[in-house]
């Protein structure tokens, strides 16, 4: 018989927030749990109530371990009808408002039993491991498999000296993933290039909006009937970098040709009111709305999603928006790639396209998408493409230890590997240091949970025995 694969998917947000990085891998975990003989455990942060009330939409807050766990396995029940056969168990985060993220507290590999750290997947790796002190994730997890989900360069270049960040920033994920990581998959060739990667978008869409287009499709097939009744949209983070910069240009450029375009935007975040400002110049019919989650009944009904954005690595809604049948413009860039396959994609590479594009597919009607592109977008064909990229379905072999040997006798490989071990001795040696650490954008005080967290988690204070909650 096969041994059980025991898989702990870490990852760096979570439900409530509405983000790329607390939705993707709790799908990933819910379908990889499908198969009986994997045993999955999602890691996700715990926040303080302080942070919590920072990051988390509608007052949503947890007074407890359990409620939290309780609210993600309703979520996604209630919201995608998927039935969760997996484990969650919490680290310890704090949310840092320079970086708009949150960041582990402690040795998080120690959420983990020795005796089940088989395959650790790390999404967002280098995220998860610029700061990270103690085990070595290599020698703890027998396998681990980094998923990039960001392109944290492209965000880099747009702040204050951003070339020059970008640069050092760079070097240090490669460094990191290389010491931490045995693979690595990229979503898409929108990130930057890593060592041991592959390039694979391995990410589905809510079922939900696959039931959608297949709604609309029996629309249009069985009745005759109009399916979409709207104009044009975008949804998405209420920040400049997500796609709204881009927009505003092509808007503003073009307001002649395209004065006709009604076109709705929602979203929550830190920019909405300049976003709201600046576009209210236009003399174009832009609408501005708070956001929505995109399968709400609302946007069923809009036929073409506009999409600018160039710092996605692959872009969500774009997925969501293709599976309920709508016409999707967006950039030709390496973060769209997977959707050349599909027909209702629509890609520019100037303005002038964009404004061809945009008034064609207002006039037009969607392609009803065939099975095949149909089953592209699922979880179940995400997941097949993880496994296969991932290589989880290789022979199991026994987690080893580097054994000395005579210098005269290494082997290239065994010269590779100790640099690898010097590499990480120096990692764990500059992050075990605070002033090192806070040079290098960590936050303060984070080498161990604080008496709040380790109370919330059920940890020893002061001694820091990370007993974690399983």
């Amino acid at each position: 018989m096969a041994q059980k694969q025991h898989i702990a998917i870490f990852t760096t947000a979570s439900l409530p927030w509405m983000t790329g990085t607390a939705v993707n891998p709790l799908f990933r975990a819910a379908y990889l749990a499908k198969d009986s003989d994997r045993d999955v455990t999602l890691v996700i942060p715990w926040l303080s109530l302080k942070d919590q009330a920072l990051v988390y939409p509608n007052k949503i807050t947890f007074s407890s371990l359990v409620e939290h766990e309780a609210y993600v396995h309703w979520w996604l029940k209630e919201k995608a009808d998927v039935i969760s056969g997996f484990k969650i168990t919490f680290y310890p985060g704090k949310f840092s408002k320079e970086k708009r993220s949150i960041l582990p507290v402690g040795d998080i590999t120690e959420t983990i039993p020795d005796e089940v750290a088989d395959i650790a997947i790390l999404e967002e790796p280098e995220h998860l491991t610029w700061y990270h002190h103690g085990r070595r994730w290599k020698t703890k997890f027998r396998k681990v498999i980094g998923v990039v989900h960001t392109n944290y360069l492209e965000y880099v270049k747009r702040e204050k000296n951003g070339q020059i960040q970008a640069f050092l920033l760079k070097y240090v994920n490669s460094w990191v993933i290389q010491i931490y990581c045995h693979k690595v998959v990229r979503l898409s060739a929108a990130t930057q290039d890593l060592p041991r990667s592959i390039i694979c978008n391995v990410h589905g869409v809510n079922p939900k909006f696959l039931e959608v287009g297949q709604m609309k499709h029996g629309l249009i097939v069985e009745g005759g009937q109009k399916a979409f009744s709207k104009g044009s949209y975008f949804i998405g983070k209420m920040v400049w970098s997500k796609g709204y910069t881009e927009l505003l240009q092509l808007l503003s450029q073009h307001q002649n040709e395209l004065s006709d375009l009604q076109v709705d935007l929602y979203g929550n975040g830190e920019d909405f009111d300049d976003i709201q400002k600046s576009f209210s110049k236009l003399t174009l019919g832009v609408r501005i709305y708070p956001g929505r989650d995109h399968v709400d009944s609302l946007f069923h009904d809009y036929k073409v999603f506009i999409n600018p954005s160039t710092t996605d690595v692959v872009c969500t809604t774009t997925a969501e928006a293709l599976a309920m049948g709508k016409i999707v413009i967006c950039a030709n860039h390496p973060s769209n790639e997977f959707f050349r396959q599909f027909p209702n994609c629509h890609m520019y590479n100037t303005s002038n396209e964009f404004v061809q594009l945009t008034l064609r597919a207002l006039v037009e009607e969607p392609l009803p998408l065939t099975d095949d592109l149909r089953h592209a977008l699922s979880w179940e064909a995400a997941t097949e493409r993880f496994v296969e990229a991932a290589e989880l379905n290789e022979a199991i072999r026994e987690k080893t230890l580097l054994s000395p040997k005579p210098v005269m006798q290494m082997s290239s490989d065994d010269w590779r590997k100790s640099v690898e071990e010097a590499s990480a001795l120096l990692h764990n040696t500059i992050s075990g240091i605070e002033v090192a650490r806070c040079a290098f954008g960590a936050i303060p005080e984070t080498l161990q949970p604080d008496e709040q967290l380790c109370k919330e988690l059920g940890l020893d204070f002061p001694e820091h025995k990370m007993f974690f909650r399983h």
